[in-house]
């Protein structure tokens, strides 16, 4: 860096040149912070996720098609039941047939998971195989 002491001519005189010092300052901490996050947000565990499958549902005779309306009432083929021990105690006399049945889990769209839970946890505990969700198709258009 220059220092000029002396003529008062050099003082007239517009400096035109760009202080980019403020500009590399800016730069290099967004650079720093770049740095700093791209790691974070490439770095996963490698899995391989499950692929969304839209099966036809086989309605056959041996299947049985567990509901659960939006207050959490629980219905055997359309049967209301007392309590989920009733389930249980039904799912244990079907869990022994060869072959198992499936169990279809119809659940309201506004019913709480909890109760969808307590009927998975009932399937879980009856040492039934195959459990499946019965949803609607999307509306085509």
């Amino acid at each position: 860096m220059a220092m000029s002491i002396g003529s008062s001519s050099d003082e007239d005189e517009v400096v035109s040149t760009i202080n980019t010092t403020p500009l590399v300052d800016v730069m290099l901490v967004l650079l720093i912070i770049f740095l700093i996050t791209i790691p974070v947000v490439t770095q996963t565990i490698a899995m391989n996720l499950p692929k969304e499958t839209n099966i036809a549902r086989q309605t056959k005779p041996e299947n049985i098609e567990v509901s659960v309306n939006k207050d959490g009432d629980v219905f055997w083929n359309g049967q209301p039941l007392v309590d989920n021990e009733d389930l249980f105690l039904r799912l244990k006399k079907v869990a022994v047939l060869n072959p198992q049945p499936e169990i279809h889990i119809r659940g309201d769209e506004k019913t709480r998971y909890e109760s969808i839970g307590r009927v998975v946890f009932a399937c879980q505990r009856a040492a039934i195989a195959k459990i499946s969700f019965v949803t609607e198709p999307p509306p085509k258009g």
